[in-house]
């Protein structure tokens, strides 16, 4: 299985834009620039989808691992917060935190945080990364 995404960037990096759009049509030329990456502006970046991502990601998983131990959730609610740092020259993903509220019933706290870590070290995203991953998991009753 591929996904495919495209960007395309015109001028130089303080003044320049790009937009960005995906195979599914879920990101349409989307814009992005230096300004809503380093600081606020209308447009996404690229920490901003990779942050999407991961949430998306790990809730999915979590939902298998906790299909693996007997339990459905009535909801999962995560929040992905990328840190972006200067390194050197240049910048570096330093950091993914996942905030994570889950309802779930009949679930022990044993279970759930079973599942939570396994969903944090399994998802497909979280491997991608070459980065600190931490994870805040609180169960809701």
């Amino acid at each position: 299985m591929n996904r495919t995404a495209k960007a395309q960037w015109r001028g130089d990096l303080m003044s320049g834009t790009g937009i960005i759009s995906s195979a599914s049509g879920v990101l349409s030329n989307t814009p992005y620039s230096f300004k809503t990456r380093f600081q606020e502006g209308n447009g996404t970046n690229p920490e901003e989808l990779l942050a999407a991502a991961h949430a998306g990601c790990f809730s999915m998983a979590l939902s298998l691992m906790l299909q693996n131990e007997g339990l459905k959730a009535d909801s999962i609610d995560t929040t992905c917060t990328i840190s972006l740092e200067k390194e050197g020259e240049g910048f570096a993903i330093k950091k993914s935190h996942l905030d994570m509220k889950a309802k779930i019933p009949g679930a022990s706290a044993e279970a759930f945080e079973r599942a939570a870590n396994a969903a944090k070290e399994g998802c497909p995203v979280s491997k991608l990364f070459d980065t600190e991953i931490t994870l805040n998991a609180q169960l809701e009753s």
